[in-house]
């Protein structure tokens, strides 16, 4: 019983010892972020973008109304025929999806854009994090903001462990 006991007492005093060897950091991103003037300017070239698109939006939705409007008056008046009326119905319907498209694809210029923009500010402060570790000895760096590791050393990596256990080698 006394074996066991100093046996378990050894075991928990070695892992202590292990855990407390291990070094850990941690990094408020998102305030980080706010600081640094690239993300400033990216964000206005990304806002000034956006505004450009929009626009072309705010112009084809305008035109749009305005079709419908002088369609609307025209068929109110009698100036034109049923069947005429029914075809430029048509066409404002094949435009409404037109700018519907349009939508789309502003949302997916954003998107692109703003990789195309954060990712070298994305790639400095992951680059800058990798030397702050090593210089410092940092195992595990966390991001305080969202919960997440920002670093961990390739030592700690157990990729290959998993794969082998589940027989992917």
């Amino acid at each position: 019983m006394n074996k066991t006991f100093l046996l378990a007492l050894s075991l928990l005093l070695s892992i202590t010892t292990l855990a407390s060897a291990q070094k850990f950091g941690f990094c408020n991103s998102a305030l980080l972020m706010t600081q640094l003037p690239e993300v400033k300017a990216a964000d206005s070239d990304l806002q000034a973008f956006q505004t450009q698109l929009t626009k072309v939006g705010q112009q084809r939705v305008k035109n749009l109304q305005d079709k419908a409007a002088e369609l609307k008056s025209k068929q109110d008046r009698g100036a034109i025929s049923r069947v005429d009326g029914e075809t430029q119905t048509a066409l404002l319907q094949a435009e409404q999806e037109s700018i519907a498209d349009y939508e789309q694809e502003v949302y997916s210029k954003l998107a692109q854009k703003r990789q195309e923009l954060y990712k070298p500010i994305f790639d400095k402060v992951n680059e800058a994090m990798k030397v702050v570790a090593a210089e410092n000895g940092f195992q595990f760096v966390f991001d305080s903001s969202t919960q997440v590791v920002l670093y961990g050393h390739e030592s700690l990596d157990v990729t290959s462990l998993l794969k082998v256990k589940l027989g992917l080698n």
